[in-house]
């Protein structure tokens, strides 16, 4: 159908409706989104009940925090029995859905893949405590809460349908409109759902910056859904838990409508639409977020630490109950979930100052994340430095991914032992290892061989070291300082604020990264400093350059320049034979400051120019690559997506892209010969485009949603690292070099000599398949595999512990296959994964 010719029948039905589509019906999800931690106020279920009662047409779909029923059996049990009458109704004629079981209800795109699945994990346990026949067909969000990796995960759960619609809350983003009325959502694993999208006619509302035209089923809509072919037309909105509209549709809408809930609409309404192939991407996933204020940094990395801890410290309880049958944790483990989930409830990251003075959703995420740390320490132990015996100190390092590493490790020394000026590190073998005793840091490095998910145990005690050379600091006539390591010679720019002028990666044909043609220079701070007259940056005056440590295998310096008048201070890191550049940054800010694109001094909500939307005014770390005709390449929860953007830039809520560095991004040449990446410790936005460098967003500082100021109240402390490479992503195994970052060795003090030296219990045949997670229920461990390729892979699981029976078995528990088992001593499990997939294994012990 021609384009006018549309826009004809449109017309025609706004003018006529009951001529033109009389037999046409439109349908509506309504329902509520909430819970305590949002907004649910106290007999709040009574009136929602008795809003079922009244309305015997109205059906409802419900996003509610699990948390929430535990109040009510206190508060309005009465409200609460009276909703569980109606829940109990298992069919699909049922008059409520629960759409959504995630027990922190997240954002999806901004935690890590382990943290998606525990959150529907704990949700879905935890509902049917109080409901205990609710079962879960429809995934379903008022807010954005979308990933590119959900179907495999929700199919895996027993779900069959999605919603990829938040027509009344875009505050933080929506999905790319596309499609009609059905799609098949495809994941990256090749996993398909069945799923109502934001269709291509549903346009976002004019004179409003959360709205879409589906959210309230006009006339204009539905005309426009129908005159597009789409037979049954759906608009959506889960109202705030708290708002007493009771049926949301008021007004002049589209008639007739009808109230359903998703899985009527999917099983019963739209049974015979043939639904079209989405292959949706990261990017499909349009993202608006506050990047770069100090308290979205804050919060991020609070989260980010917290979900590495806790699943580092999952597998190191798993192994320790697998060598000494010490009980397993799960109390404390589900304690450290709980607190972890709710910190990565959407509205911290959309509303983080919202909340009483002391208790805002930044605070709360800050309690939450502490505990969770607290119980992963506890668990995994810590290297403490205790005073050594005289026969010398023992440390046991864990390793926590499948593969075996050989690392540089920091270990924090005993008074009476720093003060010595020679000491030995020995492996089980009584083997002399690579030393360094590091002054700054009152702490001795070496290097050491952990195997696969296991342990090793490394002595240190006095001796001589054996002399060498290696990695090394120097300085120039124009007091240029040189980093020299086997892997890199780095030329540190003292005039120009002691950015980088000069990166030569050895082991990568001495290739030259840094473009000396560019306008900026690499590793320089700029910022649009509104109030101070534009753009500022550090390369205006000379750096001070300190040597803190000086080989012969680590080298460390710290660069303190200035942007604006404010102390800035990069730390350096360089490790012989590691290929990681490590970045510490600090700016010490004297009080508050304007960066972004403008003073935003008459906030308007519905104003579709804010000044938080464009990155390129931000405070940007920049990195000016040699790389020609330049791609970008991303990752994502279980997924990795190339970039379509020609830039990452926007200024109106309408035009937002997914612009966001989840671990890392990669930025490679037009025939992916060579590459750098960049992994952040935080959620955040990233920069780039067609003549402008990577960038990593470092401070925003203005008005965001709702007006709120967000200031500079601290400190700005970042860390990031570089990665020079060869090939593409999957080639330089940014997947496995993110997982090290994540899950980094565990060094724990020891009092005395361990009986075992040296274990490995389980390991993978290859770096692409990882193991997102160990997991004690009951009698039966859980091994999750995944596969970081983009390409199907195929290899093996050794396990070397007794194993009676293994099954592959879905997220819900439900069994796939029985796993095939191979060896006589050591097991060994065949894996095959599609490329991003999840295999789930449960292995049973004697």
């Amino acid at each position: 159908m021609s384009k006018l010719k549309k826009n004809f029948l449109v017309a025609l039905l706004l003018l006529f409706p009951s001529v033109l589509f009389a037999q046409k019906k439109a349908y509506f999800i309504d329902g509520f989104h909430g819970g305590i931690w949002g907004h649910y106020p106290v007999g709040y279920t009574s009136y929602v009940v008795s809003q079922l009662n009244k309305y015997p047409n109205w059906n409802i779909n419900l996003e509610i925090e699990p948390e929430t029923w535990q109040r009510d059996l206190k508060v309005d049990l009465e409200g609460f029995n009276a909703l569980k009458t109606f829940m109990s109704d298992t069919s699909v004629n049922s008059r409520v859905e629960y759409v959504n079981p995630a027990y922190g209800q997240p954002y999806m795109f901004n935690i890590s893949g382990e943290s998606i699945i525990r959150q529907f994990a704990y949700g879905m346990q935890s509902l049917r405590t109080y409901f205990p026949s609710l079962s879960f067909k429809t995934y379903s969000s008022e807010e954005p809460c979308f990933t590119s990796a959900l179907p495999q995960i929700l199919k895996s759960f027993g779900f069959k349908y999605a919603s990829l619609k938040n027509p009344n809350t875009c505050w933080g983003g929506y999905t790319r409109a596309h499609g009609k009325e059905l799609v098949n959502w495809i994941g990256p694993d090749g996993t398909s759902i069945l799923t109502s999208p934001r269709y291509e006619i549903e346009l976002l509302k004019p004179n409003s910056t959360w709205e879409t035209i589906g959210n309230g089923n006009s006339k204009e809509f539905i005309g426009k859904a129908l005159a597009d072919g789409i037979e049954n037309p759906v608009g959506m909105c889960l109202q705030d838990a708290g708002w007493r509209f009771g049926p949301w549709l008021k007004g002049d809408f589209y008639q007739p409508t009808s109230y359903t809930t998703w899985r009527n609409y999917f099983e019963n309404i739209a049974k015979d639409v043939k639904p079209s192939d989405w292959k949706f991407a990261q990017e499909d996933v349009q993202t608006s977020l506050v990047w770069g204020s100090q308290v979205m940094q804050r919060l991020s990395q609070q989260v980010r630490k917290a979900e590495n801890k806790i699943v580092r410290a999952e597998k190191i309880a798993t192994m320790q109950k697998l060598e000494n049958q010490t009980s397993y944790p799960s109390q404390s483990i589900d304690d450290a979930w709980r607190n972890l989930m709710l910190a990565q409830h959407h509205d911290c990251w959309i509303v983080p100052y919202n909340g009483k003075k002391g208790d805002t959703w930044a605070d709360k995420v800050k309690t939450w994340t502490t505990r969770t740390t607290q119980v992963a320490d506890s668990i995994g132990g810590q290297l403490l430095p205790i005073k050594a015996a005289k026969n010398g100190l023992y440390i046991k390092v864990y390793n926590t991914l499948a593969r075996t590493r050989n690392e540089w490790l920091k270990a924090a020394l005993p008074e009476d032992f720093y003060s010595l000026t020679s000491l030995v590190v020995t492996d089980e073998n009584n083997v002399k290892l690579p030393v360094q005793l590091l002054k700054s840091e009152k702490a001795l490095l070496f290097k050491g061989t952990v195997p696969a998910l296991g342990y090793a145990v490394f002595h240190i005690n006095k001796g001589v070291q054996s002399k060498t050379k290696g990695a090394n600091v120097t300085f120039n006539s124009n007091g240029d300082c040189i980093l020299e390591t086997d892997q890199y010679k780095i030329y540190i720019d003292k005039a120009k604020g002691g950015t980088i002028k000069s990166l030569i990666a050895k082991t990568l044909d001495g290739k030259e990264f840094v473009d000396a043609g560019s306008e900026r220079k690499f590793n320089e701070l700029r910022g649009n400093f509104y109030k101070l007259g534009g753009f500022k940056t550090n390369t205006s005056e000379p750096a001070q350059i300190a040597v803190l440590e000086n080989g012969p295998y680590l080298i460390k310096v710290n660069i303190v320049s200035q942007i604006a008048g404010h102390p800035v201070t990069q730390t350096l890191t360089l490790k012989q034979g590691e290929p990681l550049i490590d970045c510490d940054l600090k700016i010490d800010w004297k009080g508050s400051q304007g960066i972004g694109e403008f003073e935003e001094t008459n906030y308007q909500a519905t104003a579709l120019h804010k000044a938080f939307y464009n990155d390129q005014y931000k405070l940007l770390t920049l990195f000016p690559l040699a790389l020609k005709n330049q791609k970008v390449f991303k990752d994502a929860p279980y997924d990795v997506t190339e970039s379509k953007l020609d830039n990452t830039f926007f200024r109106t809520w309408d035009s937002i892209k997914n612009n966001m560095i989840f671990n890392w991004v990669d930025v490679v040449d037009g025939h992916q010969k060579y590459g750098m990446a960049m992994f952040s410790d935080h959620v955040t936005s990233y920069a780039h485009g067609t003549n402008f460098p990577l960038g990593l967003t470092t401070q925003y500082a203005g008005k965001g949603l709702w007006g709120r100021d967000y200031v500079i109240d601290q400190s700005t402390k970042l860390n990031y690292k570089l990665l020079p490479h060869k090939g593409n992503w999957q080639h330089a195994g940014l997947s496995h070099q993110n997982e090290m970052v994540k899950e980094p060795l565990q060094l724990v003090t020891l009092a005395v000599k361990p009986k075992s030296l040296s274990k490995s219990f389980i390991e993978s045949s290859s770096d692409a398949l990882e193991i997102s997670s160990c997991t004690y229920q009951g009698d039966n461990l859980y091994v999750r595999i995944f596969n970081a390729a983009n390409t199907p892979t195929k290899g093996k699981l050794k396990l070397d512990f007794d194993v009676t029976n293994a099954d592959f078995v879905n997220l819900d528990g439900s069994e796939i296959s029985g796993a095939i088992l191979s060896g006589k001593d050591e097991k060994f499990v065949d894996i095959s994964l599609k490329p991003f997939g999840i295999a789930t294994l449960k292995i049973s012990q004697k």
